[in-house]
């Protein structure tokens, strides 16, 4: 009995000492790292001052900082942000899709800016301004040589204030003044929403701002109240993300409570949380094609893998952006903020999406793709393998529409904008943005109205060969072979003649989309867009085949194989 409370006597006092020795160690951390921090901070305010009293010039101390800044968090990653006060209002913008302001899109036309789209029910479109108008002076000062963020600063403001806006308009001998009040300007995350066919649905959500949720939850709820309404297509395609609370409710309008959804673990632990479908849904059962491309990040990706890891929907498209980080504004003085990345996201299957490596950087500051011996597989729901580290890969997968040389050419320019400007001047009026087409002879017209105007391109064809030419010139071959040389870029060269015809349709979509914006502003030219949008189709045509939908949801593919896809035949 002596030995053994000698024995516990001595376990208590080794447990006693290893406490001592593990909080000293923590303490010595704790300390360790506060007085390298103090150090540094002390170093860094010295170093300022200095440069700013001693320095040959005059040195801008805001300048000065604001890149000292920058570049310390660029080597972080690309979302770990320091936001000034001056553009708080930007990055309100960009998580509540609110701002005060006329409601209009703009673009530089030149030497001024002009509207580029205004929103339908802001003051933009109250006073009647369309896309086109060329902004010649605000509140009467000149607007000439003013880039697009210069004038954007302008337009935007308090609500209930004014602006005056001097605008030339095409059709138009003078210039016309248009006097605008600011709103609070409340962008939608669903532009648009409605009936694809008898039976399916579409939604179509641009970013997860505050209320999306409600928004998609709107959407739906209006959709159900057709009796033929059996299928649904969630369009995610574009979708840069924002709001992780948001795209926990969307995903929690398709499945049911208490069904885990997201977890995020960080370095800090109150960053350790799990989200779970918090109420009952909308609808658990109903087949949905979730469209996706390589612009769907972040809360996109929670979205749609999730939605893919619970088996509950069928992911169409190409492999998503990899954004698998989350970050929270943290309040700086003077009213600026740091915009911080504190958690990696996990959805059910436990991956992570996120493809770049930002905590490993090379000697040269890059970061890599997660590499191939790290990516590891999971299960969905049914039991489908699915990887992590490389974004959210599509169980159709397609190939992007690429639009031609020409085409490209003809909206940078910006020609089809122009012309459709043209045209909304010669047209009061066009059918409704789902009908509207354009006819042959009013192509033709279009093909007239281009003549004399610089819209040149190079081909690929013509650009691989200007690389051979100039690697046949280096290696002294060129002067051998310059006649067969200059006879194959004559048999590739492009005809511009030619191109419009062989171009047609894709050309002939981008006008009516354009044109149809112009009377029925961002809903119009989305509503326009869907009778021609490839990916779309395929969507329907899985959701129209009951045995191919529960197939791709059910079939289990062995590990060897990297993604599980089942080949589409859209573009």
């Amino acid at each position: 009995m002596k030995n053994a409370r000698n024995i516990l006597k001595r376990s208590r006092t080794w447990l006693a000492a290893g406490a001592i020795a593990i909080s000293s160690v923590i303490s010595y951390s704790f300390v360790d790292n506060y007085f390298e921090v103090s150090k540094n901070l002390d170093i860094f305010g010295t170093l300022f001052r200095e440069l700013n009293i001693y320095y040959v010039d005059e040195t801008n101390p805001g300048d000065l900082m604001k890149k000292g800044i920058d570049e310390m968090l660029e080597s972080l990653d690309p979302y770990t942000n320091y936001i000034p006060e001056s553009e708080i209002e930007d990055y309100r913008y960009m998580t509540t899709g609110q701002y005060g302001g006329i409601g209009a899109l703009i673009r530089q036309k030149g030497d001024y800016v002009a509207i580029a789209e205004p929103y339908e029910g802001f003051p933009a479109q109250k006073a009647d301004l369309r896309a086109g108008d060329m902004i010649l002076e605000i509140n009467g000062v000149s607007a000439k040589g003013k880039k697009t963020d210069d004038i954007s600063k302008i337009l935007k403001g308090q609500p209930n204030t004014t602006v005056k806006l001097l605008i030339e308009r095409e059709g138009e001998k003078k210039p016309l003044e248009k006097m605008l009040t600011r709103e609070e300007i409340k962008v939608k995350s669903v532009p648009y929403y409605g009936m694809l066919n008898e039976n399916t649905g579409y939604i179509k959500l641009t970013g997860f701002t505050e209320n999306a949720a409600g928004e998609v939850k709107e959407a739906l709820t209006e959709l159900k109240k057709n009796p033929n309404f059996k299928s649904l297509v969630f369009d995610l395609r574009g979708n840069p993300g924002g709001l992780l609370k948001e795209s926990v409710d969307i995903v929690n309008l398709f499945v049911d409570k208490g069904q885990d959804i997201v977890s995020t673990r960080g370095k800090v632990k109150d960053w350790d949380k799990f989200y779970k479908a918090m109420n009952s849904p909308v609808d658990n059962e109903m087949p949905i094609a979730v469209l996706v491309n390589r612009g769907s990040a972040s809360a996109a990706e929670i979205v749609s893998g999730s939605l893919q890891d619970l088996d509950r929907a069928v992911i169409i498209g190409q492999r998503t952006y990899g954004k698998g980080l989350v970050q929270q504004t943290r309040p700086l003085s003077y009213n600026a903020q740091l915009k911080v990345t504190v958690a990696k996201y996990y959805i059910p299957s436990g991956r992570c999406i996120q493809t770049l490596d930002y905590s490993h950087r090379g000697e040269d500051g890059s970061v890599e793709k997660v590499p191939d011996s790290l990516i590891t597989a999971f299960k969905t729901k049914n039991g489908r393998i699915v990887y992590d580290g490389g974004g959210v890969a599509p169980d159709v997968a397609l190939e992007p529409f690429k639009y031609s040389n020409l085409a490209s050419s003809l909206s940078t320019k910006p020609l089809i904008f122009d012309y459709a400007t043209k045209y909304r001047m010669g047209h009061t009026s066009v059918s409704k943005a789902k009908e509207f087409k354009l006819s042959d002879a009013e192509y033709d017209e279009f093909v007239t109205y281009l003549g004399g105007k610089d819209y040149d391109y190079t081909t690929k064809s013509e650009k691989d060969l200007e690389g051979l030419v100039a690697s046949a010139e280096k290696e002294k071959y060129y002067d051998g072979a310059k006649a067969e040389f200059e006879a194959l870029k004559n048999k590739i060269m492009h005809n511009k003649k030619e191109d419009l015809v062989k171009f047609k349709p894709e050309i002939k979509n981008l006008l009516e989309q354009e044109i149809s914006s112009r009377y029925y502003y961002q809903t119009g030219r989305l509503e326009c867009s869907l009778s021609t949008d490839a990916e779309l189709k395929e969507a329907i045509t899985v959701l129209n085949d009951p045995a191919r939908y529960k197939s791709i949801l059910t079939t289990i593919v062995k590990a060897e194989k990297p993604f599980h896809t089942d080949k589409g035949k859209g573009k």
